[in-house]
């Protein structure tokens, strides 16, 4: 229970930490237990895998699924999501390393942990800055047509990642976007493996057919671990199978970042730390119970934040709210964040203790285990649904898709912000003009939304078409501006050039309800001051009704 104070909680924890466990009941700790290593058994092989997206050794997916885990299960409000990598932040890790001029093949992929972990740094200081700005409503607001777009771009991109690996071929195509993918695979073609192609085959159809028709059972674990006992049972190594480079055993420990590349890793971590919020709040929000508390936007940043900046100084990748994960982990009946505790004390044993068993997996496995989570990304059949219900949206889906292909991922994130940001303004400047009342020679006229930049010019114009389009001429119009809670100068001189317009065709300007924050700003200006002398300026529309009613000829 939180404290009266609101500053900490009845057993003496601030209310900032642990915040799931506020009003928790012992009865739920076994659901917890169940639930955390029923999420580890998803999270782990499939952090392992992601690893593998961005050509990183797979114990950094293992260190991604212990520290941020951790924090946010300190400081995050959603119950039961599980965060750690995702496809769409690992592939966007591998082309920031990529862009940014960083070796990331197998042989040096020591040199690329410096770089890493400033990466995750930069995204955990881009997203504290935009809690410190409020910006957590505004990143929620990207349209979900950007995200379809995002999402069939990742999806195709990674598909085509991994074809080298579950071909069983040698060439490298990480970060090196679609058709350059497809180009080297195609090039490679002489080097296919068939016993890889077989165990491809046969994981990614269990995976799928576990899917289906046994939902409950952990695809991912149970191919990682036929894997394993494939190579250690059998003499596929010697017949061409490719095994994932050795994996240490231990913690993670602290890592420097190397600032080498800082400047050219910016761009990405803008756009890492864009989609780990969309992703983390989208997750949080999508998979709360309607009994459980409300998700904080701003609360969810600082959460993400501090997830990505303690991974940082960890050698871990970035980090966001997985929905596959989470989904298991609320399904397997998580009440609160100590699931997920419970899934970093798997991971902590799996990094301790299996080192030299994770050495014997298979390339190709953690591949087909990637393949089948990213290929439901590339969702073809809403876009052809949202082609027939909204061509807008098809068509910016469709964009962003395109450019995700062509210019890469990180151009893609940019244009979805961008058109994001068109489309909102495009809303703002709309007018709302309702509530319109008759009274006399007077018209009353109700600003249904508040006066921004974007929207003050196209508001004016079309309050003076209104008051000068009426079939009775009107010598007065009253704007009810309940609505205008914040002014600017560039919404006074708005007003002030309506003013100016209505009186050009003989209408005196009435305003009505203005709130005391806005009065306070528009007192100094001294339009606004000859206004109010003018008693121009009323409590409420009745009484500025009344005031022309009182001038009008009888």
């Amino acid at each position: 229970m939180t404290s009266a104070s609101g500053t900490g909680t009845a057993t003496g924890r601030p209310a900032w930490l642990l915040p799931t466990l506020v009003g928790y009941r012992r009865r739920w700790l076994g659901k917890d237990v169940t639930a955390g290593l029923s999420a580890g058994a998803v999270v782990v092989p499939q952090a392992m895998a992601y690893a593998t997206v961005a050509n990183l050794p797979v114990e950094i997916g293992l260190y991604t699924c212990i520290v941020p885990m951790v924090v946010y299960a300190l400081l995050g409000g959603s119950r039961a999501m599980s965060v750690s990598t995702t496809s769409t932040i690992a592939t966007l890790t591998a082309t920031t390393l990529v862009s940014a001029g960083v070796a990331a093949g197998a042989d040096d992929a020591g040199d690329v942990l410096g770089s890493l972990a400033a990466l995750t740094l930069l995204v955990g200081v881009v997203l504290l800055a935009a809690r410190l700005l409020r910006l957590g409503s505004l990143v929620e607001n990207i349209s979900n047509a950007t995200v379809l777009g995002l999402k069939i771009g990742v999806g195709a991109t990674v598909a085509v990642g991994q074809l080298p690996k579950l071909l069983g071929e040698t060439v490298n195509v990480s970060g090196e976007g679609f058709f350059r993918g497809l180009g080297a695979v195609a090039q490679a073609w002489d080097s296919i493996s068939g016993v890889t192609v077989a165990l491809s085959i046969g994981s990614i159809l269990a995976i799928v057919l576990l899917k289906a028709f046994a939902p409950r059972v952990p695809g991912a674990l149970l191919v990682v671990v036929a894997g394993i006992l494939i190579v250690a049972l059998t003499s596929a190594r010697e017949a061409g199978l490719e095994l994932i480079d050795p994996v240490p055993s231990g913690l993670p420990v602290p890592q420097l970042p190397d600032l080498t590349h800082l400047g050219a890793l910016v761009p990405g971590a803008l756009a890492i730390a864009v989609m780990v919020f969309m992703e983390t709040a989208a997750v949080a929000k999508g998979i709360r119970k309607p009994t459980e508390p409300m998700i904080d936007s701003d609360a969810e940043l600082l959460a993400a934040s501090a997830a990505n900046l303690a991974g940082g100084l960890f050698g871990a990748m970035p980090a966001a709210g997985g929905f596959s994960q989470s989904a298991v982990n609320q399904g397997a009946g998580a009440r609160s964040q100590l699931s997920a505790l419970v899934t970093v004390a798997l991971a902590v044993a799996v990094a301790l203790f299996l080192g030299p068993v994770l050495s014997l997996l298979p390339q190709a496995t953690l591949a087909a285990v990637v393949f089948v989570a990213v290929v439901g990304l590339i969702q073809i059949p809403t876009l052809v649904q949202w082609a027939r219900i909204s061509p807008t949206d098809f068509w910016i889906a469709s964009a962003v898709a395109a450019v995700g292909l062509t210019a890469g991922l990180l151009a893609a994130v940019g244009l979805g912000v961008v058109l994001t940001l068109v489309l909102v303004l495009r809303e703002l400047n709309i007018p709302r003009l309702d509530g319109v009342v008759r009274r006399g020679g007077a018209l009353a006229v109700h600003l249904g939304r508040g006066l921004y930049t974007a929207n003050a010019l196209e508001n004016e114009r079309a309050i003076v078409a209104l008051a000068t389009t009426q079939e009775e001429p009107i010598d007065t119009l009253v704007l009810d501006v309940e609505r205008l809670d914040l002014v600017t100068m560039t919404v006074l001189g708005a007003l002030e050039e309506l003013d100016r317009d209505l009186a050009g065709h003989g209408v005196e300007l009435h305003l009505a309800r203005l709130p005391d924050s806005a009065v306070e700003v528009a007192g100094k200006v001294s339009w606004y001051q000859g206004m109010a002398a003018a008693g121009r300026v009323h409590d409420s529309v009745e009484d500025a009704l009344a005031a022309a009613a009182g001038r009008e000829p009888t």
